[in-house]
């Protein structure tokens, strides 16, 4: 398990032009929970895309709608993709589990990406969210259903992804200044994610 997790960055890195192929060609069943998210912000909000892959489709997406997209990704490759598809907006190569940017988003959004963390990692995590987020933020990532590590496949190589369990999430949101919004299990229609949508205080802190 600690090989498969320690080698995510460069499993994204190596497949990268791959992983967008395959993300583009599929049909964007998980849209509904982005358009969720969208829905509980302001026209022209600050959006920060963590673990944002090559831009489409989500951040497309928020763009196409008027919100203003910070992308951070660990693979240089896929960066690169966001910044020929929107050079307008913002592109980083960096880590979500120690990203200290000094400014405050909107929106925080860790879609299929915040599970490839180890569940110490995710913990972690939530540091970098609420150091992000205005008050009354929406957060919105997803996991899985119970707290366990698993070893999935992609193109022939291993895909690490973890989840704690409902109550560990519960009491990390409450911890770093966040109320529930929804808690959605496994919904077939929209791509089976397990998703978590909060809302920051209106004092949250950096």
């Amino acid at each position: 398990m600690e090989d498969a997790a320690s080698s995510i960055k460069a499993h994204y890195e190596r497949h990268a032009l791959s992983w967008d192929a395959d993300r583009r060609a599929a049909g964007w069943i998980d849209k509904p929970y982005v358009e969720r998210f969208m829905s509980l912000l302001p026209y022209g909000a600050t959006v920060l895309d963590l673990g944002c892959g090559g831009g489409s489709p989500v951040a497309l997406h928020l763009v196409t709608h008027g919100f203003r997209v910070t992308g951070v990704d660990s693979s240089p490759t896929l960066v690169s993709l966001c910044r020929a598809r929107m050079p307008e907006q913002e592109w980083i190569v960096g880590d979500m589990r120690s990203l200290a940017l000094g400014r405050l988003f909107d929106g925080i959004l860790a879609w299929d990406s915040f599970f490839h963390l180890q569940p110490k990692d995710q913990a972690r995590t939530f540091n970098t969210f609420a150091a992000h987020a205005a008050p009354a933020a929406i957060l919105m990532f997803n996991a899985g259903l119970a707290h366990g590590e698993a070893i999935g496949s992609y193109r022939g190589d291993p895909l690490y992804h973890a989840s704690l369990d409902s109550s560990e999430y519960e009491t990390l949101l409450a911890d770093s200044g966040f109320e529930l919004i929804e808690h959605s299990i496994g919904d077939p229609a929209k791509g089976d994610r397990i998703s978590w949508l909060a809302r920051a205080h209106s004092e949250q802190q950096t």
